[in-house]
């Protein structure tokens, strides 16, 4: 049915506490909440590294999009928020490691804060299944 959503659940879910649903699927696309250096358990990973943070958010992203029948591959679209802009080098080089042309389309913007201050960078995908 085209018109269906229905939201993706992960167990354990970082994001219950803050009464997020980490994805939903509607008809055949994927569109996740954003996703930040949040571990299974809720904790903070890489506090003031942004390389360790940037790495936990594409495990969390790949985490939800497997939960929701899709991957990396089908990444249509990315928004991405840094609160630092001079991170953007590191987030091209990320674009070509966890992405394949036809690369997804794109949108990055700095931010002067994300949902909790030791956050550096957040991450948001819609996929198709």
């Amino acid at each position: 049915m085209a018109g269906k959503a229905t939201p993706i659940a992960l167990n354990p879910d970082p994001l219950a506490a803050y009464f997020i649903a980490p994805a939903w699927r509607v008809g055949e696309l994927v569109m996740c909440s954003g996703q930040a250096a949040i571990d299974e358990k809720g904790a903070i990973v890489g506090a003031g590294d942004f390389d360790a943070q940037l790495a936990q958010t594409f495990a969390n992203i790949t985490r939800v999009l497997a939960a929701a029948g899709s991957d990396l591959s089908k990444v249509v679209k990315v928004v991405i928020y840094l609160t630092d802009m001079s991170h953007f080098p590191k987030i091209v080089e990320a674009r070509q490691r966890y992405f394949t042309a036809p690369y997804p389309a794109d949108t990055t913007v700095e931010v002067k804060g994300l949902a909790l201050p030791e956050l550096m960078v957040e991450i948001d995908v819609t996929a198709v299944v």
